[in-house]
């Protein structure tokens, strides 16, 4: 049975619902399933909880379904450049559930392995802990984080084959693996799809077990969420005259 999807919005036709767990790849605008999240946006379902390192900014990446009003929860390590989520979660409109960026990686690793808990010391005696277990471990102090899977898993690769094996291109390889393995369907768009046979075994990340489905991902820009650039040669020299 074939894996390739004929678009993002046919790929999640008969799995969006309201209520659903979905855990997003990227980090703010770099490496995330645009497509997908477009798709999800379109679908119009609600009441969702998105695992994601952030929600992206005001009206790019994650931040349209926050603008669409269509995400309940947030479990994420920072609100970042998104405004709208900052003011949604200080107005209590929003279940913002914080992580540290660490522990939410390996809570979503343990996930995709069949892990149901681990214990670590980020967070100890502070809110991140208030509620859950402690044990001591060799004289100290750990606390228990609950692995994270969710109902669909979107992500972002470079290139892919036909069946499903995933390769990351720079920066975009920060959450989409973990995320990858830790849905109970993936979903994965690619820049480029080639046949099986095609990948290196050594570059493969992800390997195509994990993945369900797969589309190919639309040539669009690629955001960044700051642009930062030194002034030329030619300002710093006119400047200098001028003082």
């Amino acid at each position: 049975m074939t894996k390739i999807q004929t678009s993002a919005a046919q790929a999640l036709h008969d799995l969006m619902a309201d209520g659903l767990t979905i855990a997003v790849g990227g980090f703010g605008l770099s490496g995330i399933p645009a497509d997908l999240i477009d798709a999800v946006r379109d679908s119009g379902a609600k009441d969702l909880t998105i695992v994601s390192n952030n929600m992206g900014v005001d009206g790019k990446g994650l931040g349209v379904l926050i603008e669409a009003g269509q995400v309940r929860k947030v479990i994420a390590s920072y609100v970042g450049e998104n405004k709208l989520f900052a003011e949604q979660y200080l107005a209590g409109k929003l279940d913002v559930e914080f992580t540290p960026q660490g522990t939410l990686a390996e809570r979503l690793r343990a996930g995709g392995a069949g892990i149901p808990a681990f214990y670590t010391r980020t967070g100890v005696g502070t809110l991140v802990a208030e509620g859950k277990p402690l044990e001591e471990f060799d004289g100290v102090t750990y606390v228990r984080e609950r692995a994270i899977t969710a109902d669909v898993a979107l992500v972002h690769a470079h290139t892919a084959d036909t069946d499903g094996n995933l390769v990351y291109r720079y920066t975009a390889r920060n959450f989409n693996p973990v995320v990858a393995t830790a849905g109970k369907v993936t979903i994965a768009e690619a820049e480029v799809i080639v046949q099986p046979g095609e990948l290196d075994p050594n570059h493969i990340v992800t390997p195509g077990v994990y993945v369900q489905r797969l589309v190919q991902a639309s040539n669009r820009v690629k955001d960044i969420e700051q642009r930062t650039v030194r002034p030329s040669r030619e300002t710093h020299h006119a400047e200098a005259l001028t003082v």
